[in-house]
């Protein structure tokens, strides 16, 4: 049973990064599929994406001397459109972390801004709850 949520915490934490995985997916198969409990999914799922997005904040903490290398998980553009609506509103683009490519450069900036690393988490956790509960609940309903 432990298998189940870690899976779902292990792709949630993926998706977070730079990897291209599709942790909703993995949720509605495993929702689906009747063998887990729904809140236990929705805590795996927005723990594990939260905590990928705070090795994001962290990449941000020292982004002067990563953002060349080539793995870096944001290209010179994301960075720039997600630095530039950071600056003008501010931590309250965290809640918007979930949105994929723009959502990860937000956690970067946030991180490269020196955003306090409890608030970044709390409201990146808030945004990701929100989806991850979005998702559950739609897929109950389309079982129902």
């Amino acid at each position: 049973m432990l298998a189940i949520y870690g899976s779902l915490f292990a792709s949630a934490f993926l998706a977070a990064t730079l990897l291209p995985v599709s942790s909703e997916l993995v949720l509605l198969g495993l929702l689906t599929s009747g063998r887990s409990d729904p809140v236990l999914l929705f805590v795996a799922a927005t723990a594990g994406n939260t905590l990928g997005s705070v090795v994001n904040w962290i990449l941000g903490r020292g982004i002067d001397t990563l953002q060349s290398s080539r793995w870096f998980p944001v290209t010179p553009s994301q960075y720039e459109r997600a630095a530039r609506s950071f600056r003008r509103y501010g931590k309250w683009t965290l809640p918007l972390a979930w949105l994929p490519v723009i959502g990860d450069a937000f956690t970067v900036v946030a991180g490269a801004a020196r955003v306090r690393l409890g608030l970044f988490v709390l409201l990146v956790a808030l945004g990701k709850a929100a989806r991850y509960a979005v998702v559950i609940m739609g897929g109950l309903w389309a079982m129902t």
